[in-house]
């Protein structure tokens, strides 16, 4: 089977100025290469049909350094000319789906996860819409998830002092059907206007993965990367 992917690679970086301030927070670099290679390696790229970078804040970069391909998959560029949120760059990005499923990436956040068996709990859900979940210690800068069974239930507002929680990871497994649910407007949220309005409807599934998880949206974290990818 193929699938699509979108990544998206439009953040401003605003919390990584202090470090990174002259390209797009995916082309970071992080152990000698563009974390956005990291990313990129970590996928199963034989299963994948295109990729679809949602780009926008000095997406030339980006462009200039990948081209149209990365290691013979086709890369399209789905271009914010003006920032649309997360659900905006999602909806945008989805106009270029082929396949009939994609998988949703955030373009500085590494999550090794088992694609394959995410699209088997993807599948015996039969929802639309498939969270990567990940256990966290202290996960005081993420809001956390309820699940029961394979279905995603509630979403809760972060809370300073939980010793753990499942806390989403950012990665998406969706139908294409799935943007008929989304806020027929350009600029939206997909965390607050898709994700926290479909949880009561049913459409929400939850995959547990254990693999390396790291987010670089932070100084600390950006820095703790260097060290991880050295080895990884």
């Amino acid at each position: 089977m193929k699938v699509d992917v979108i990544i998206l690679a439009g953040g401003l970086g605003t919390r990584l100025a202090s470090v990174v301030s002259d390209v797009p927070k995916p082309m970071a670099p992080v152990a000698g290469k563009p974390f956005l290679d990291h990313i990129l390696n970590g996928l199963p790229l034989k299963s994948i049909h295109r990729i679809i970078l949602a780009v926008g804040h000095k997406y030339e970069k980006i462009e200039e350094y990948y081209g149209h391909e990365y290691k013979g998959v086709p890369l399209v560029y789905s271009i914010e000319k003006e920032p649309l949120g997360t659900g905006g760059g999602i909806a945008l990005a989805m106009n270029h789906i082929e396949m009939d499923s994609a998988i949703i990436l955030n373009g500085d956040t590494y999550f090794d996860i088992n694609l394959e068996e995410m699209w088997q709990v993807h599948q015996e859900a039969e929802g639309r819409c498939t969270l990567a979940l990940k256990q966290m210690e202290h996960p005081d800068r993420y809001g956390t998830v309820l699940l029961e069974g394979n279905q995603l239930v509630r979403f809760q507002e972060k809370q300073v002092g939980l010793p753990t929680g499942l806390i989403n990871g950012g990665v998406y497994w969706v139908d294409k059907s799935f943007s008929e649910l989304m806020p027929q407007k350009e600029k939206f949220s997909f965390e607050e206007e898709v994700l926290q309005v479909q949880v009561s409807q049913g459409e929400l599934s939850g995959y547990i993965a254990s693999g390396l998880f790291i987010d670089i949206g932070i100084p600390a974290d950006y820095e703790r990367a260097q060290t991880i990818f050295t080895s990884y």
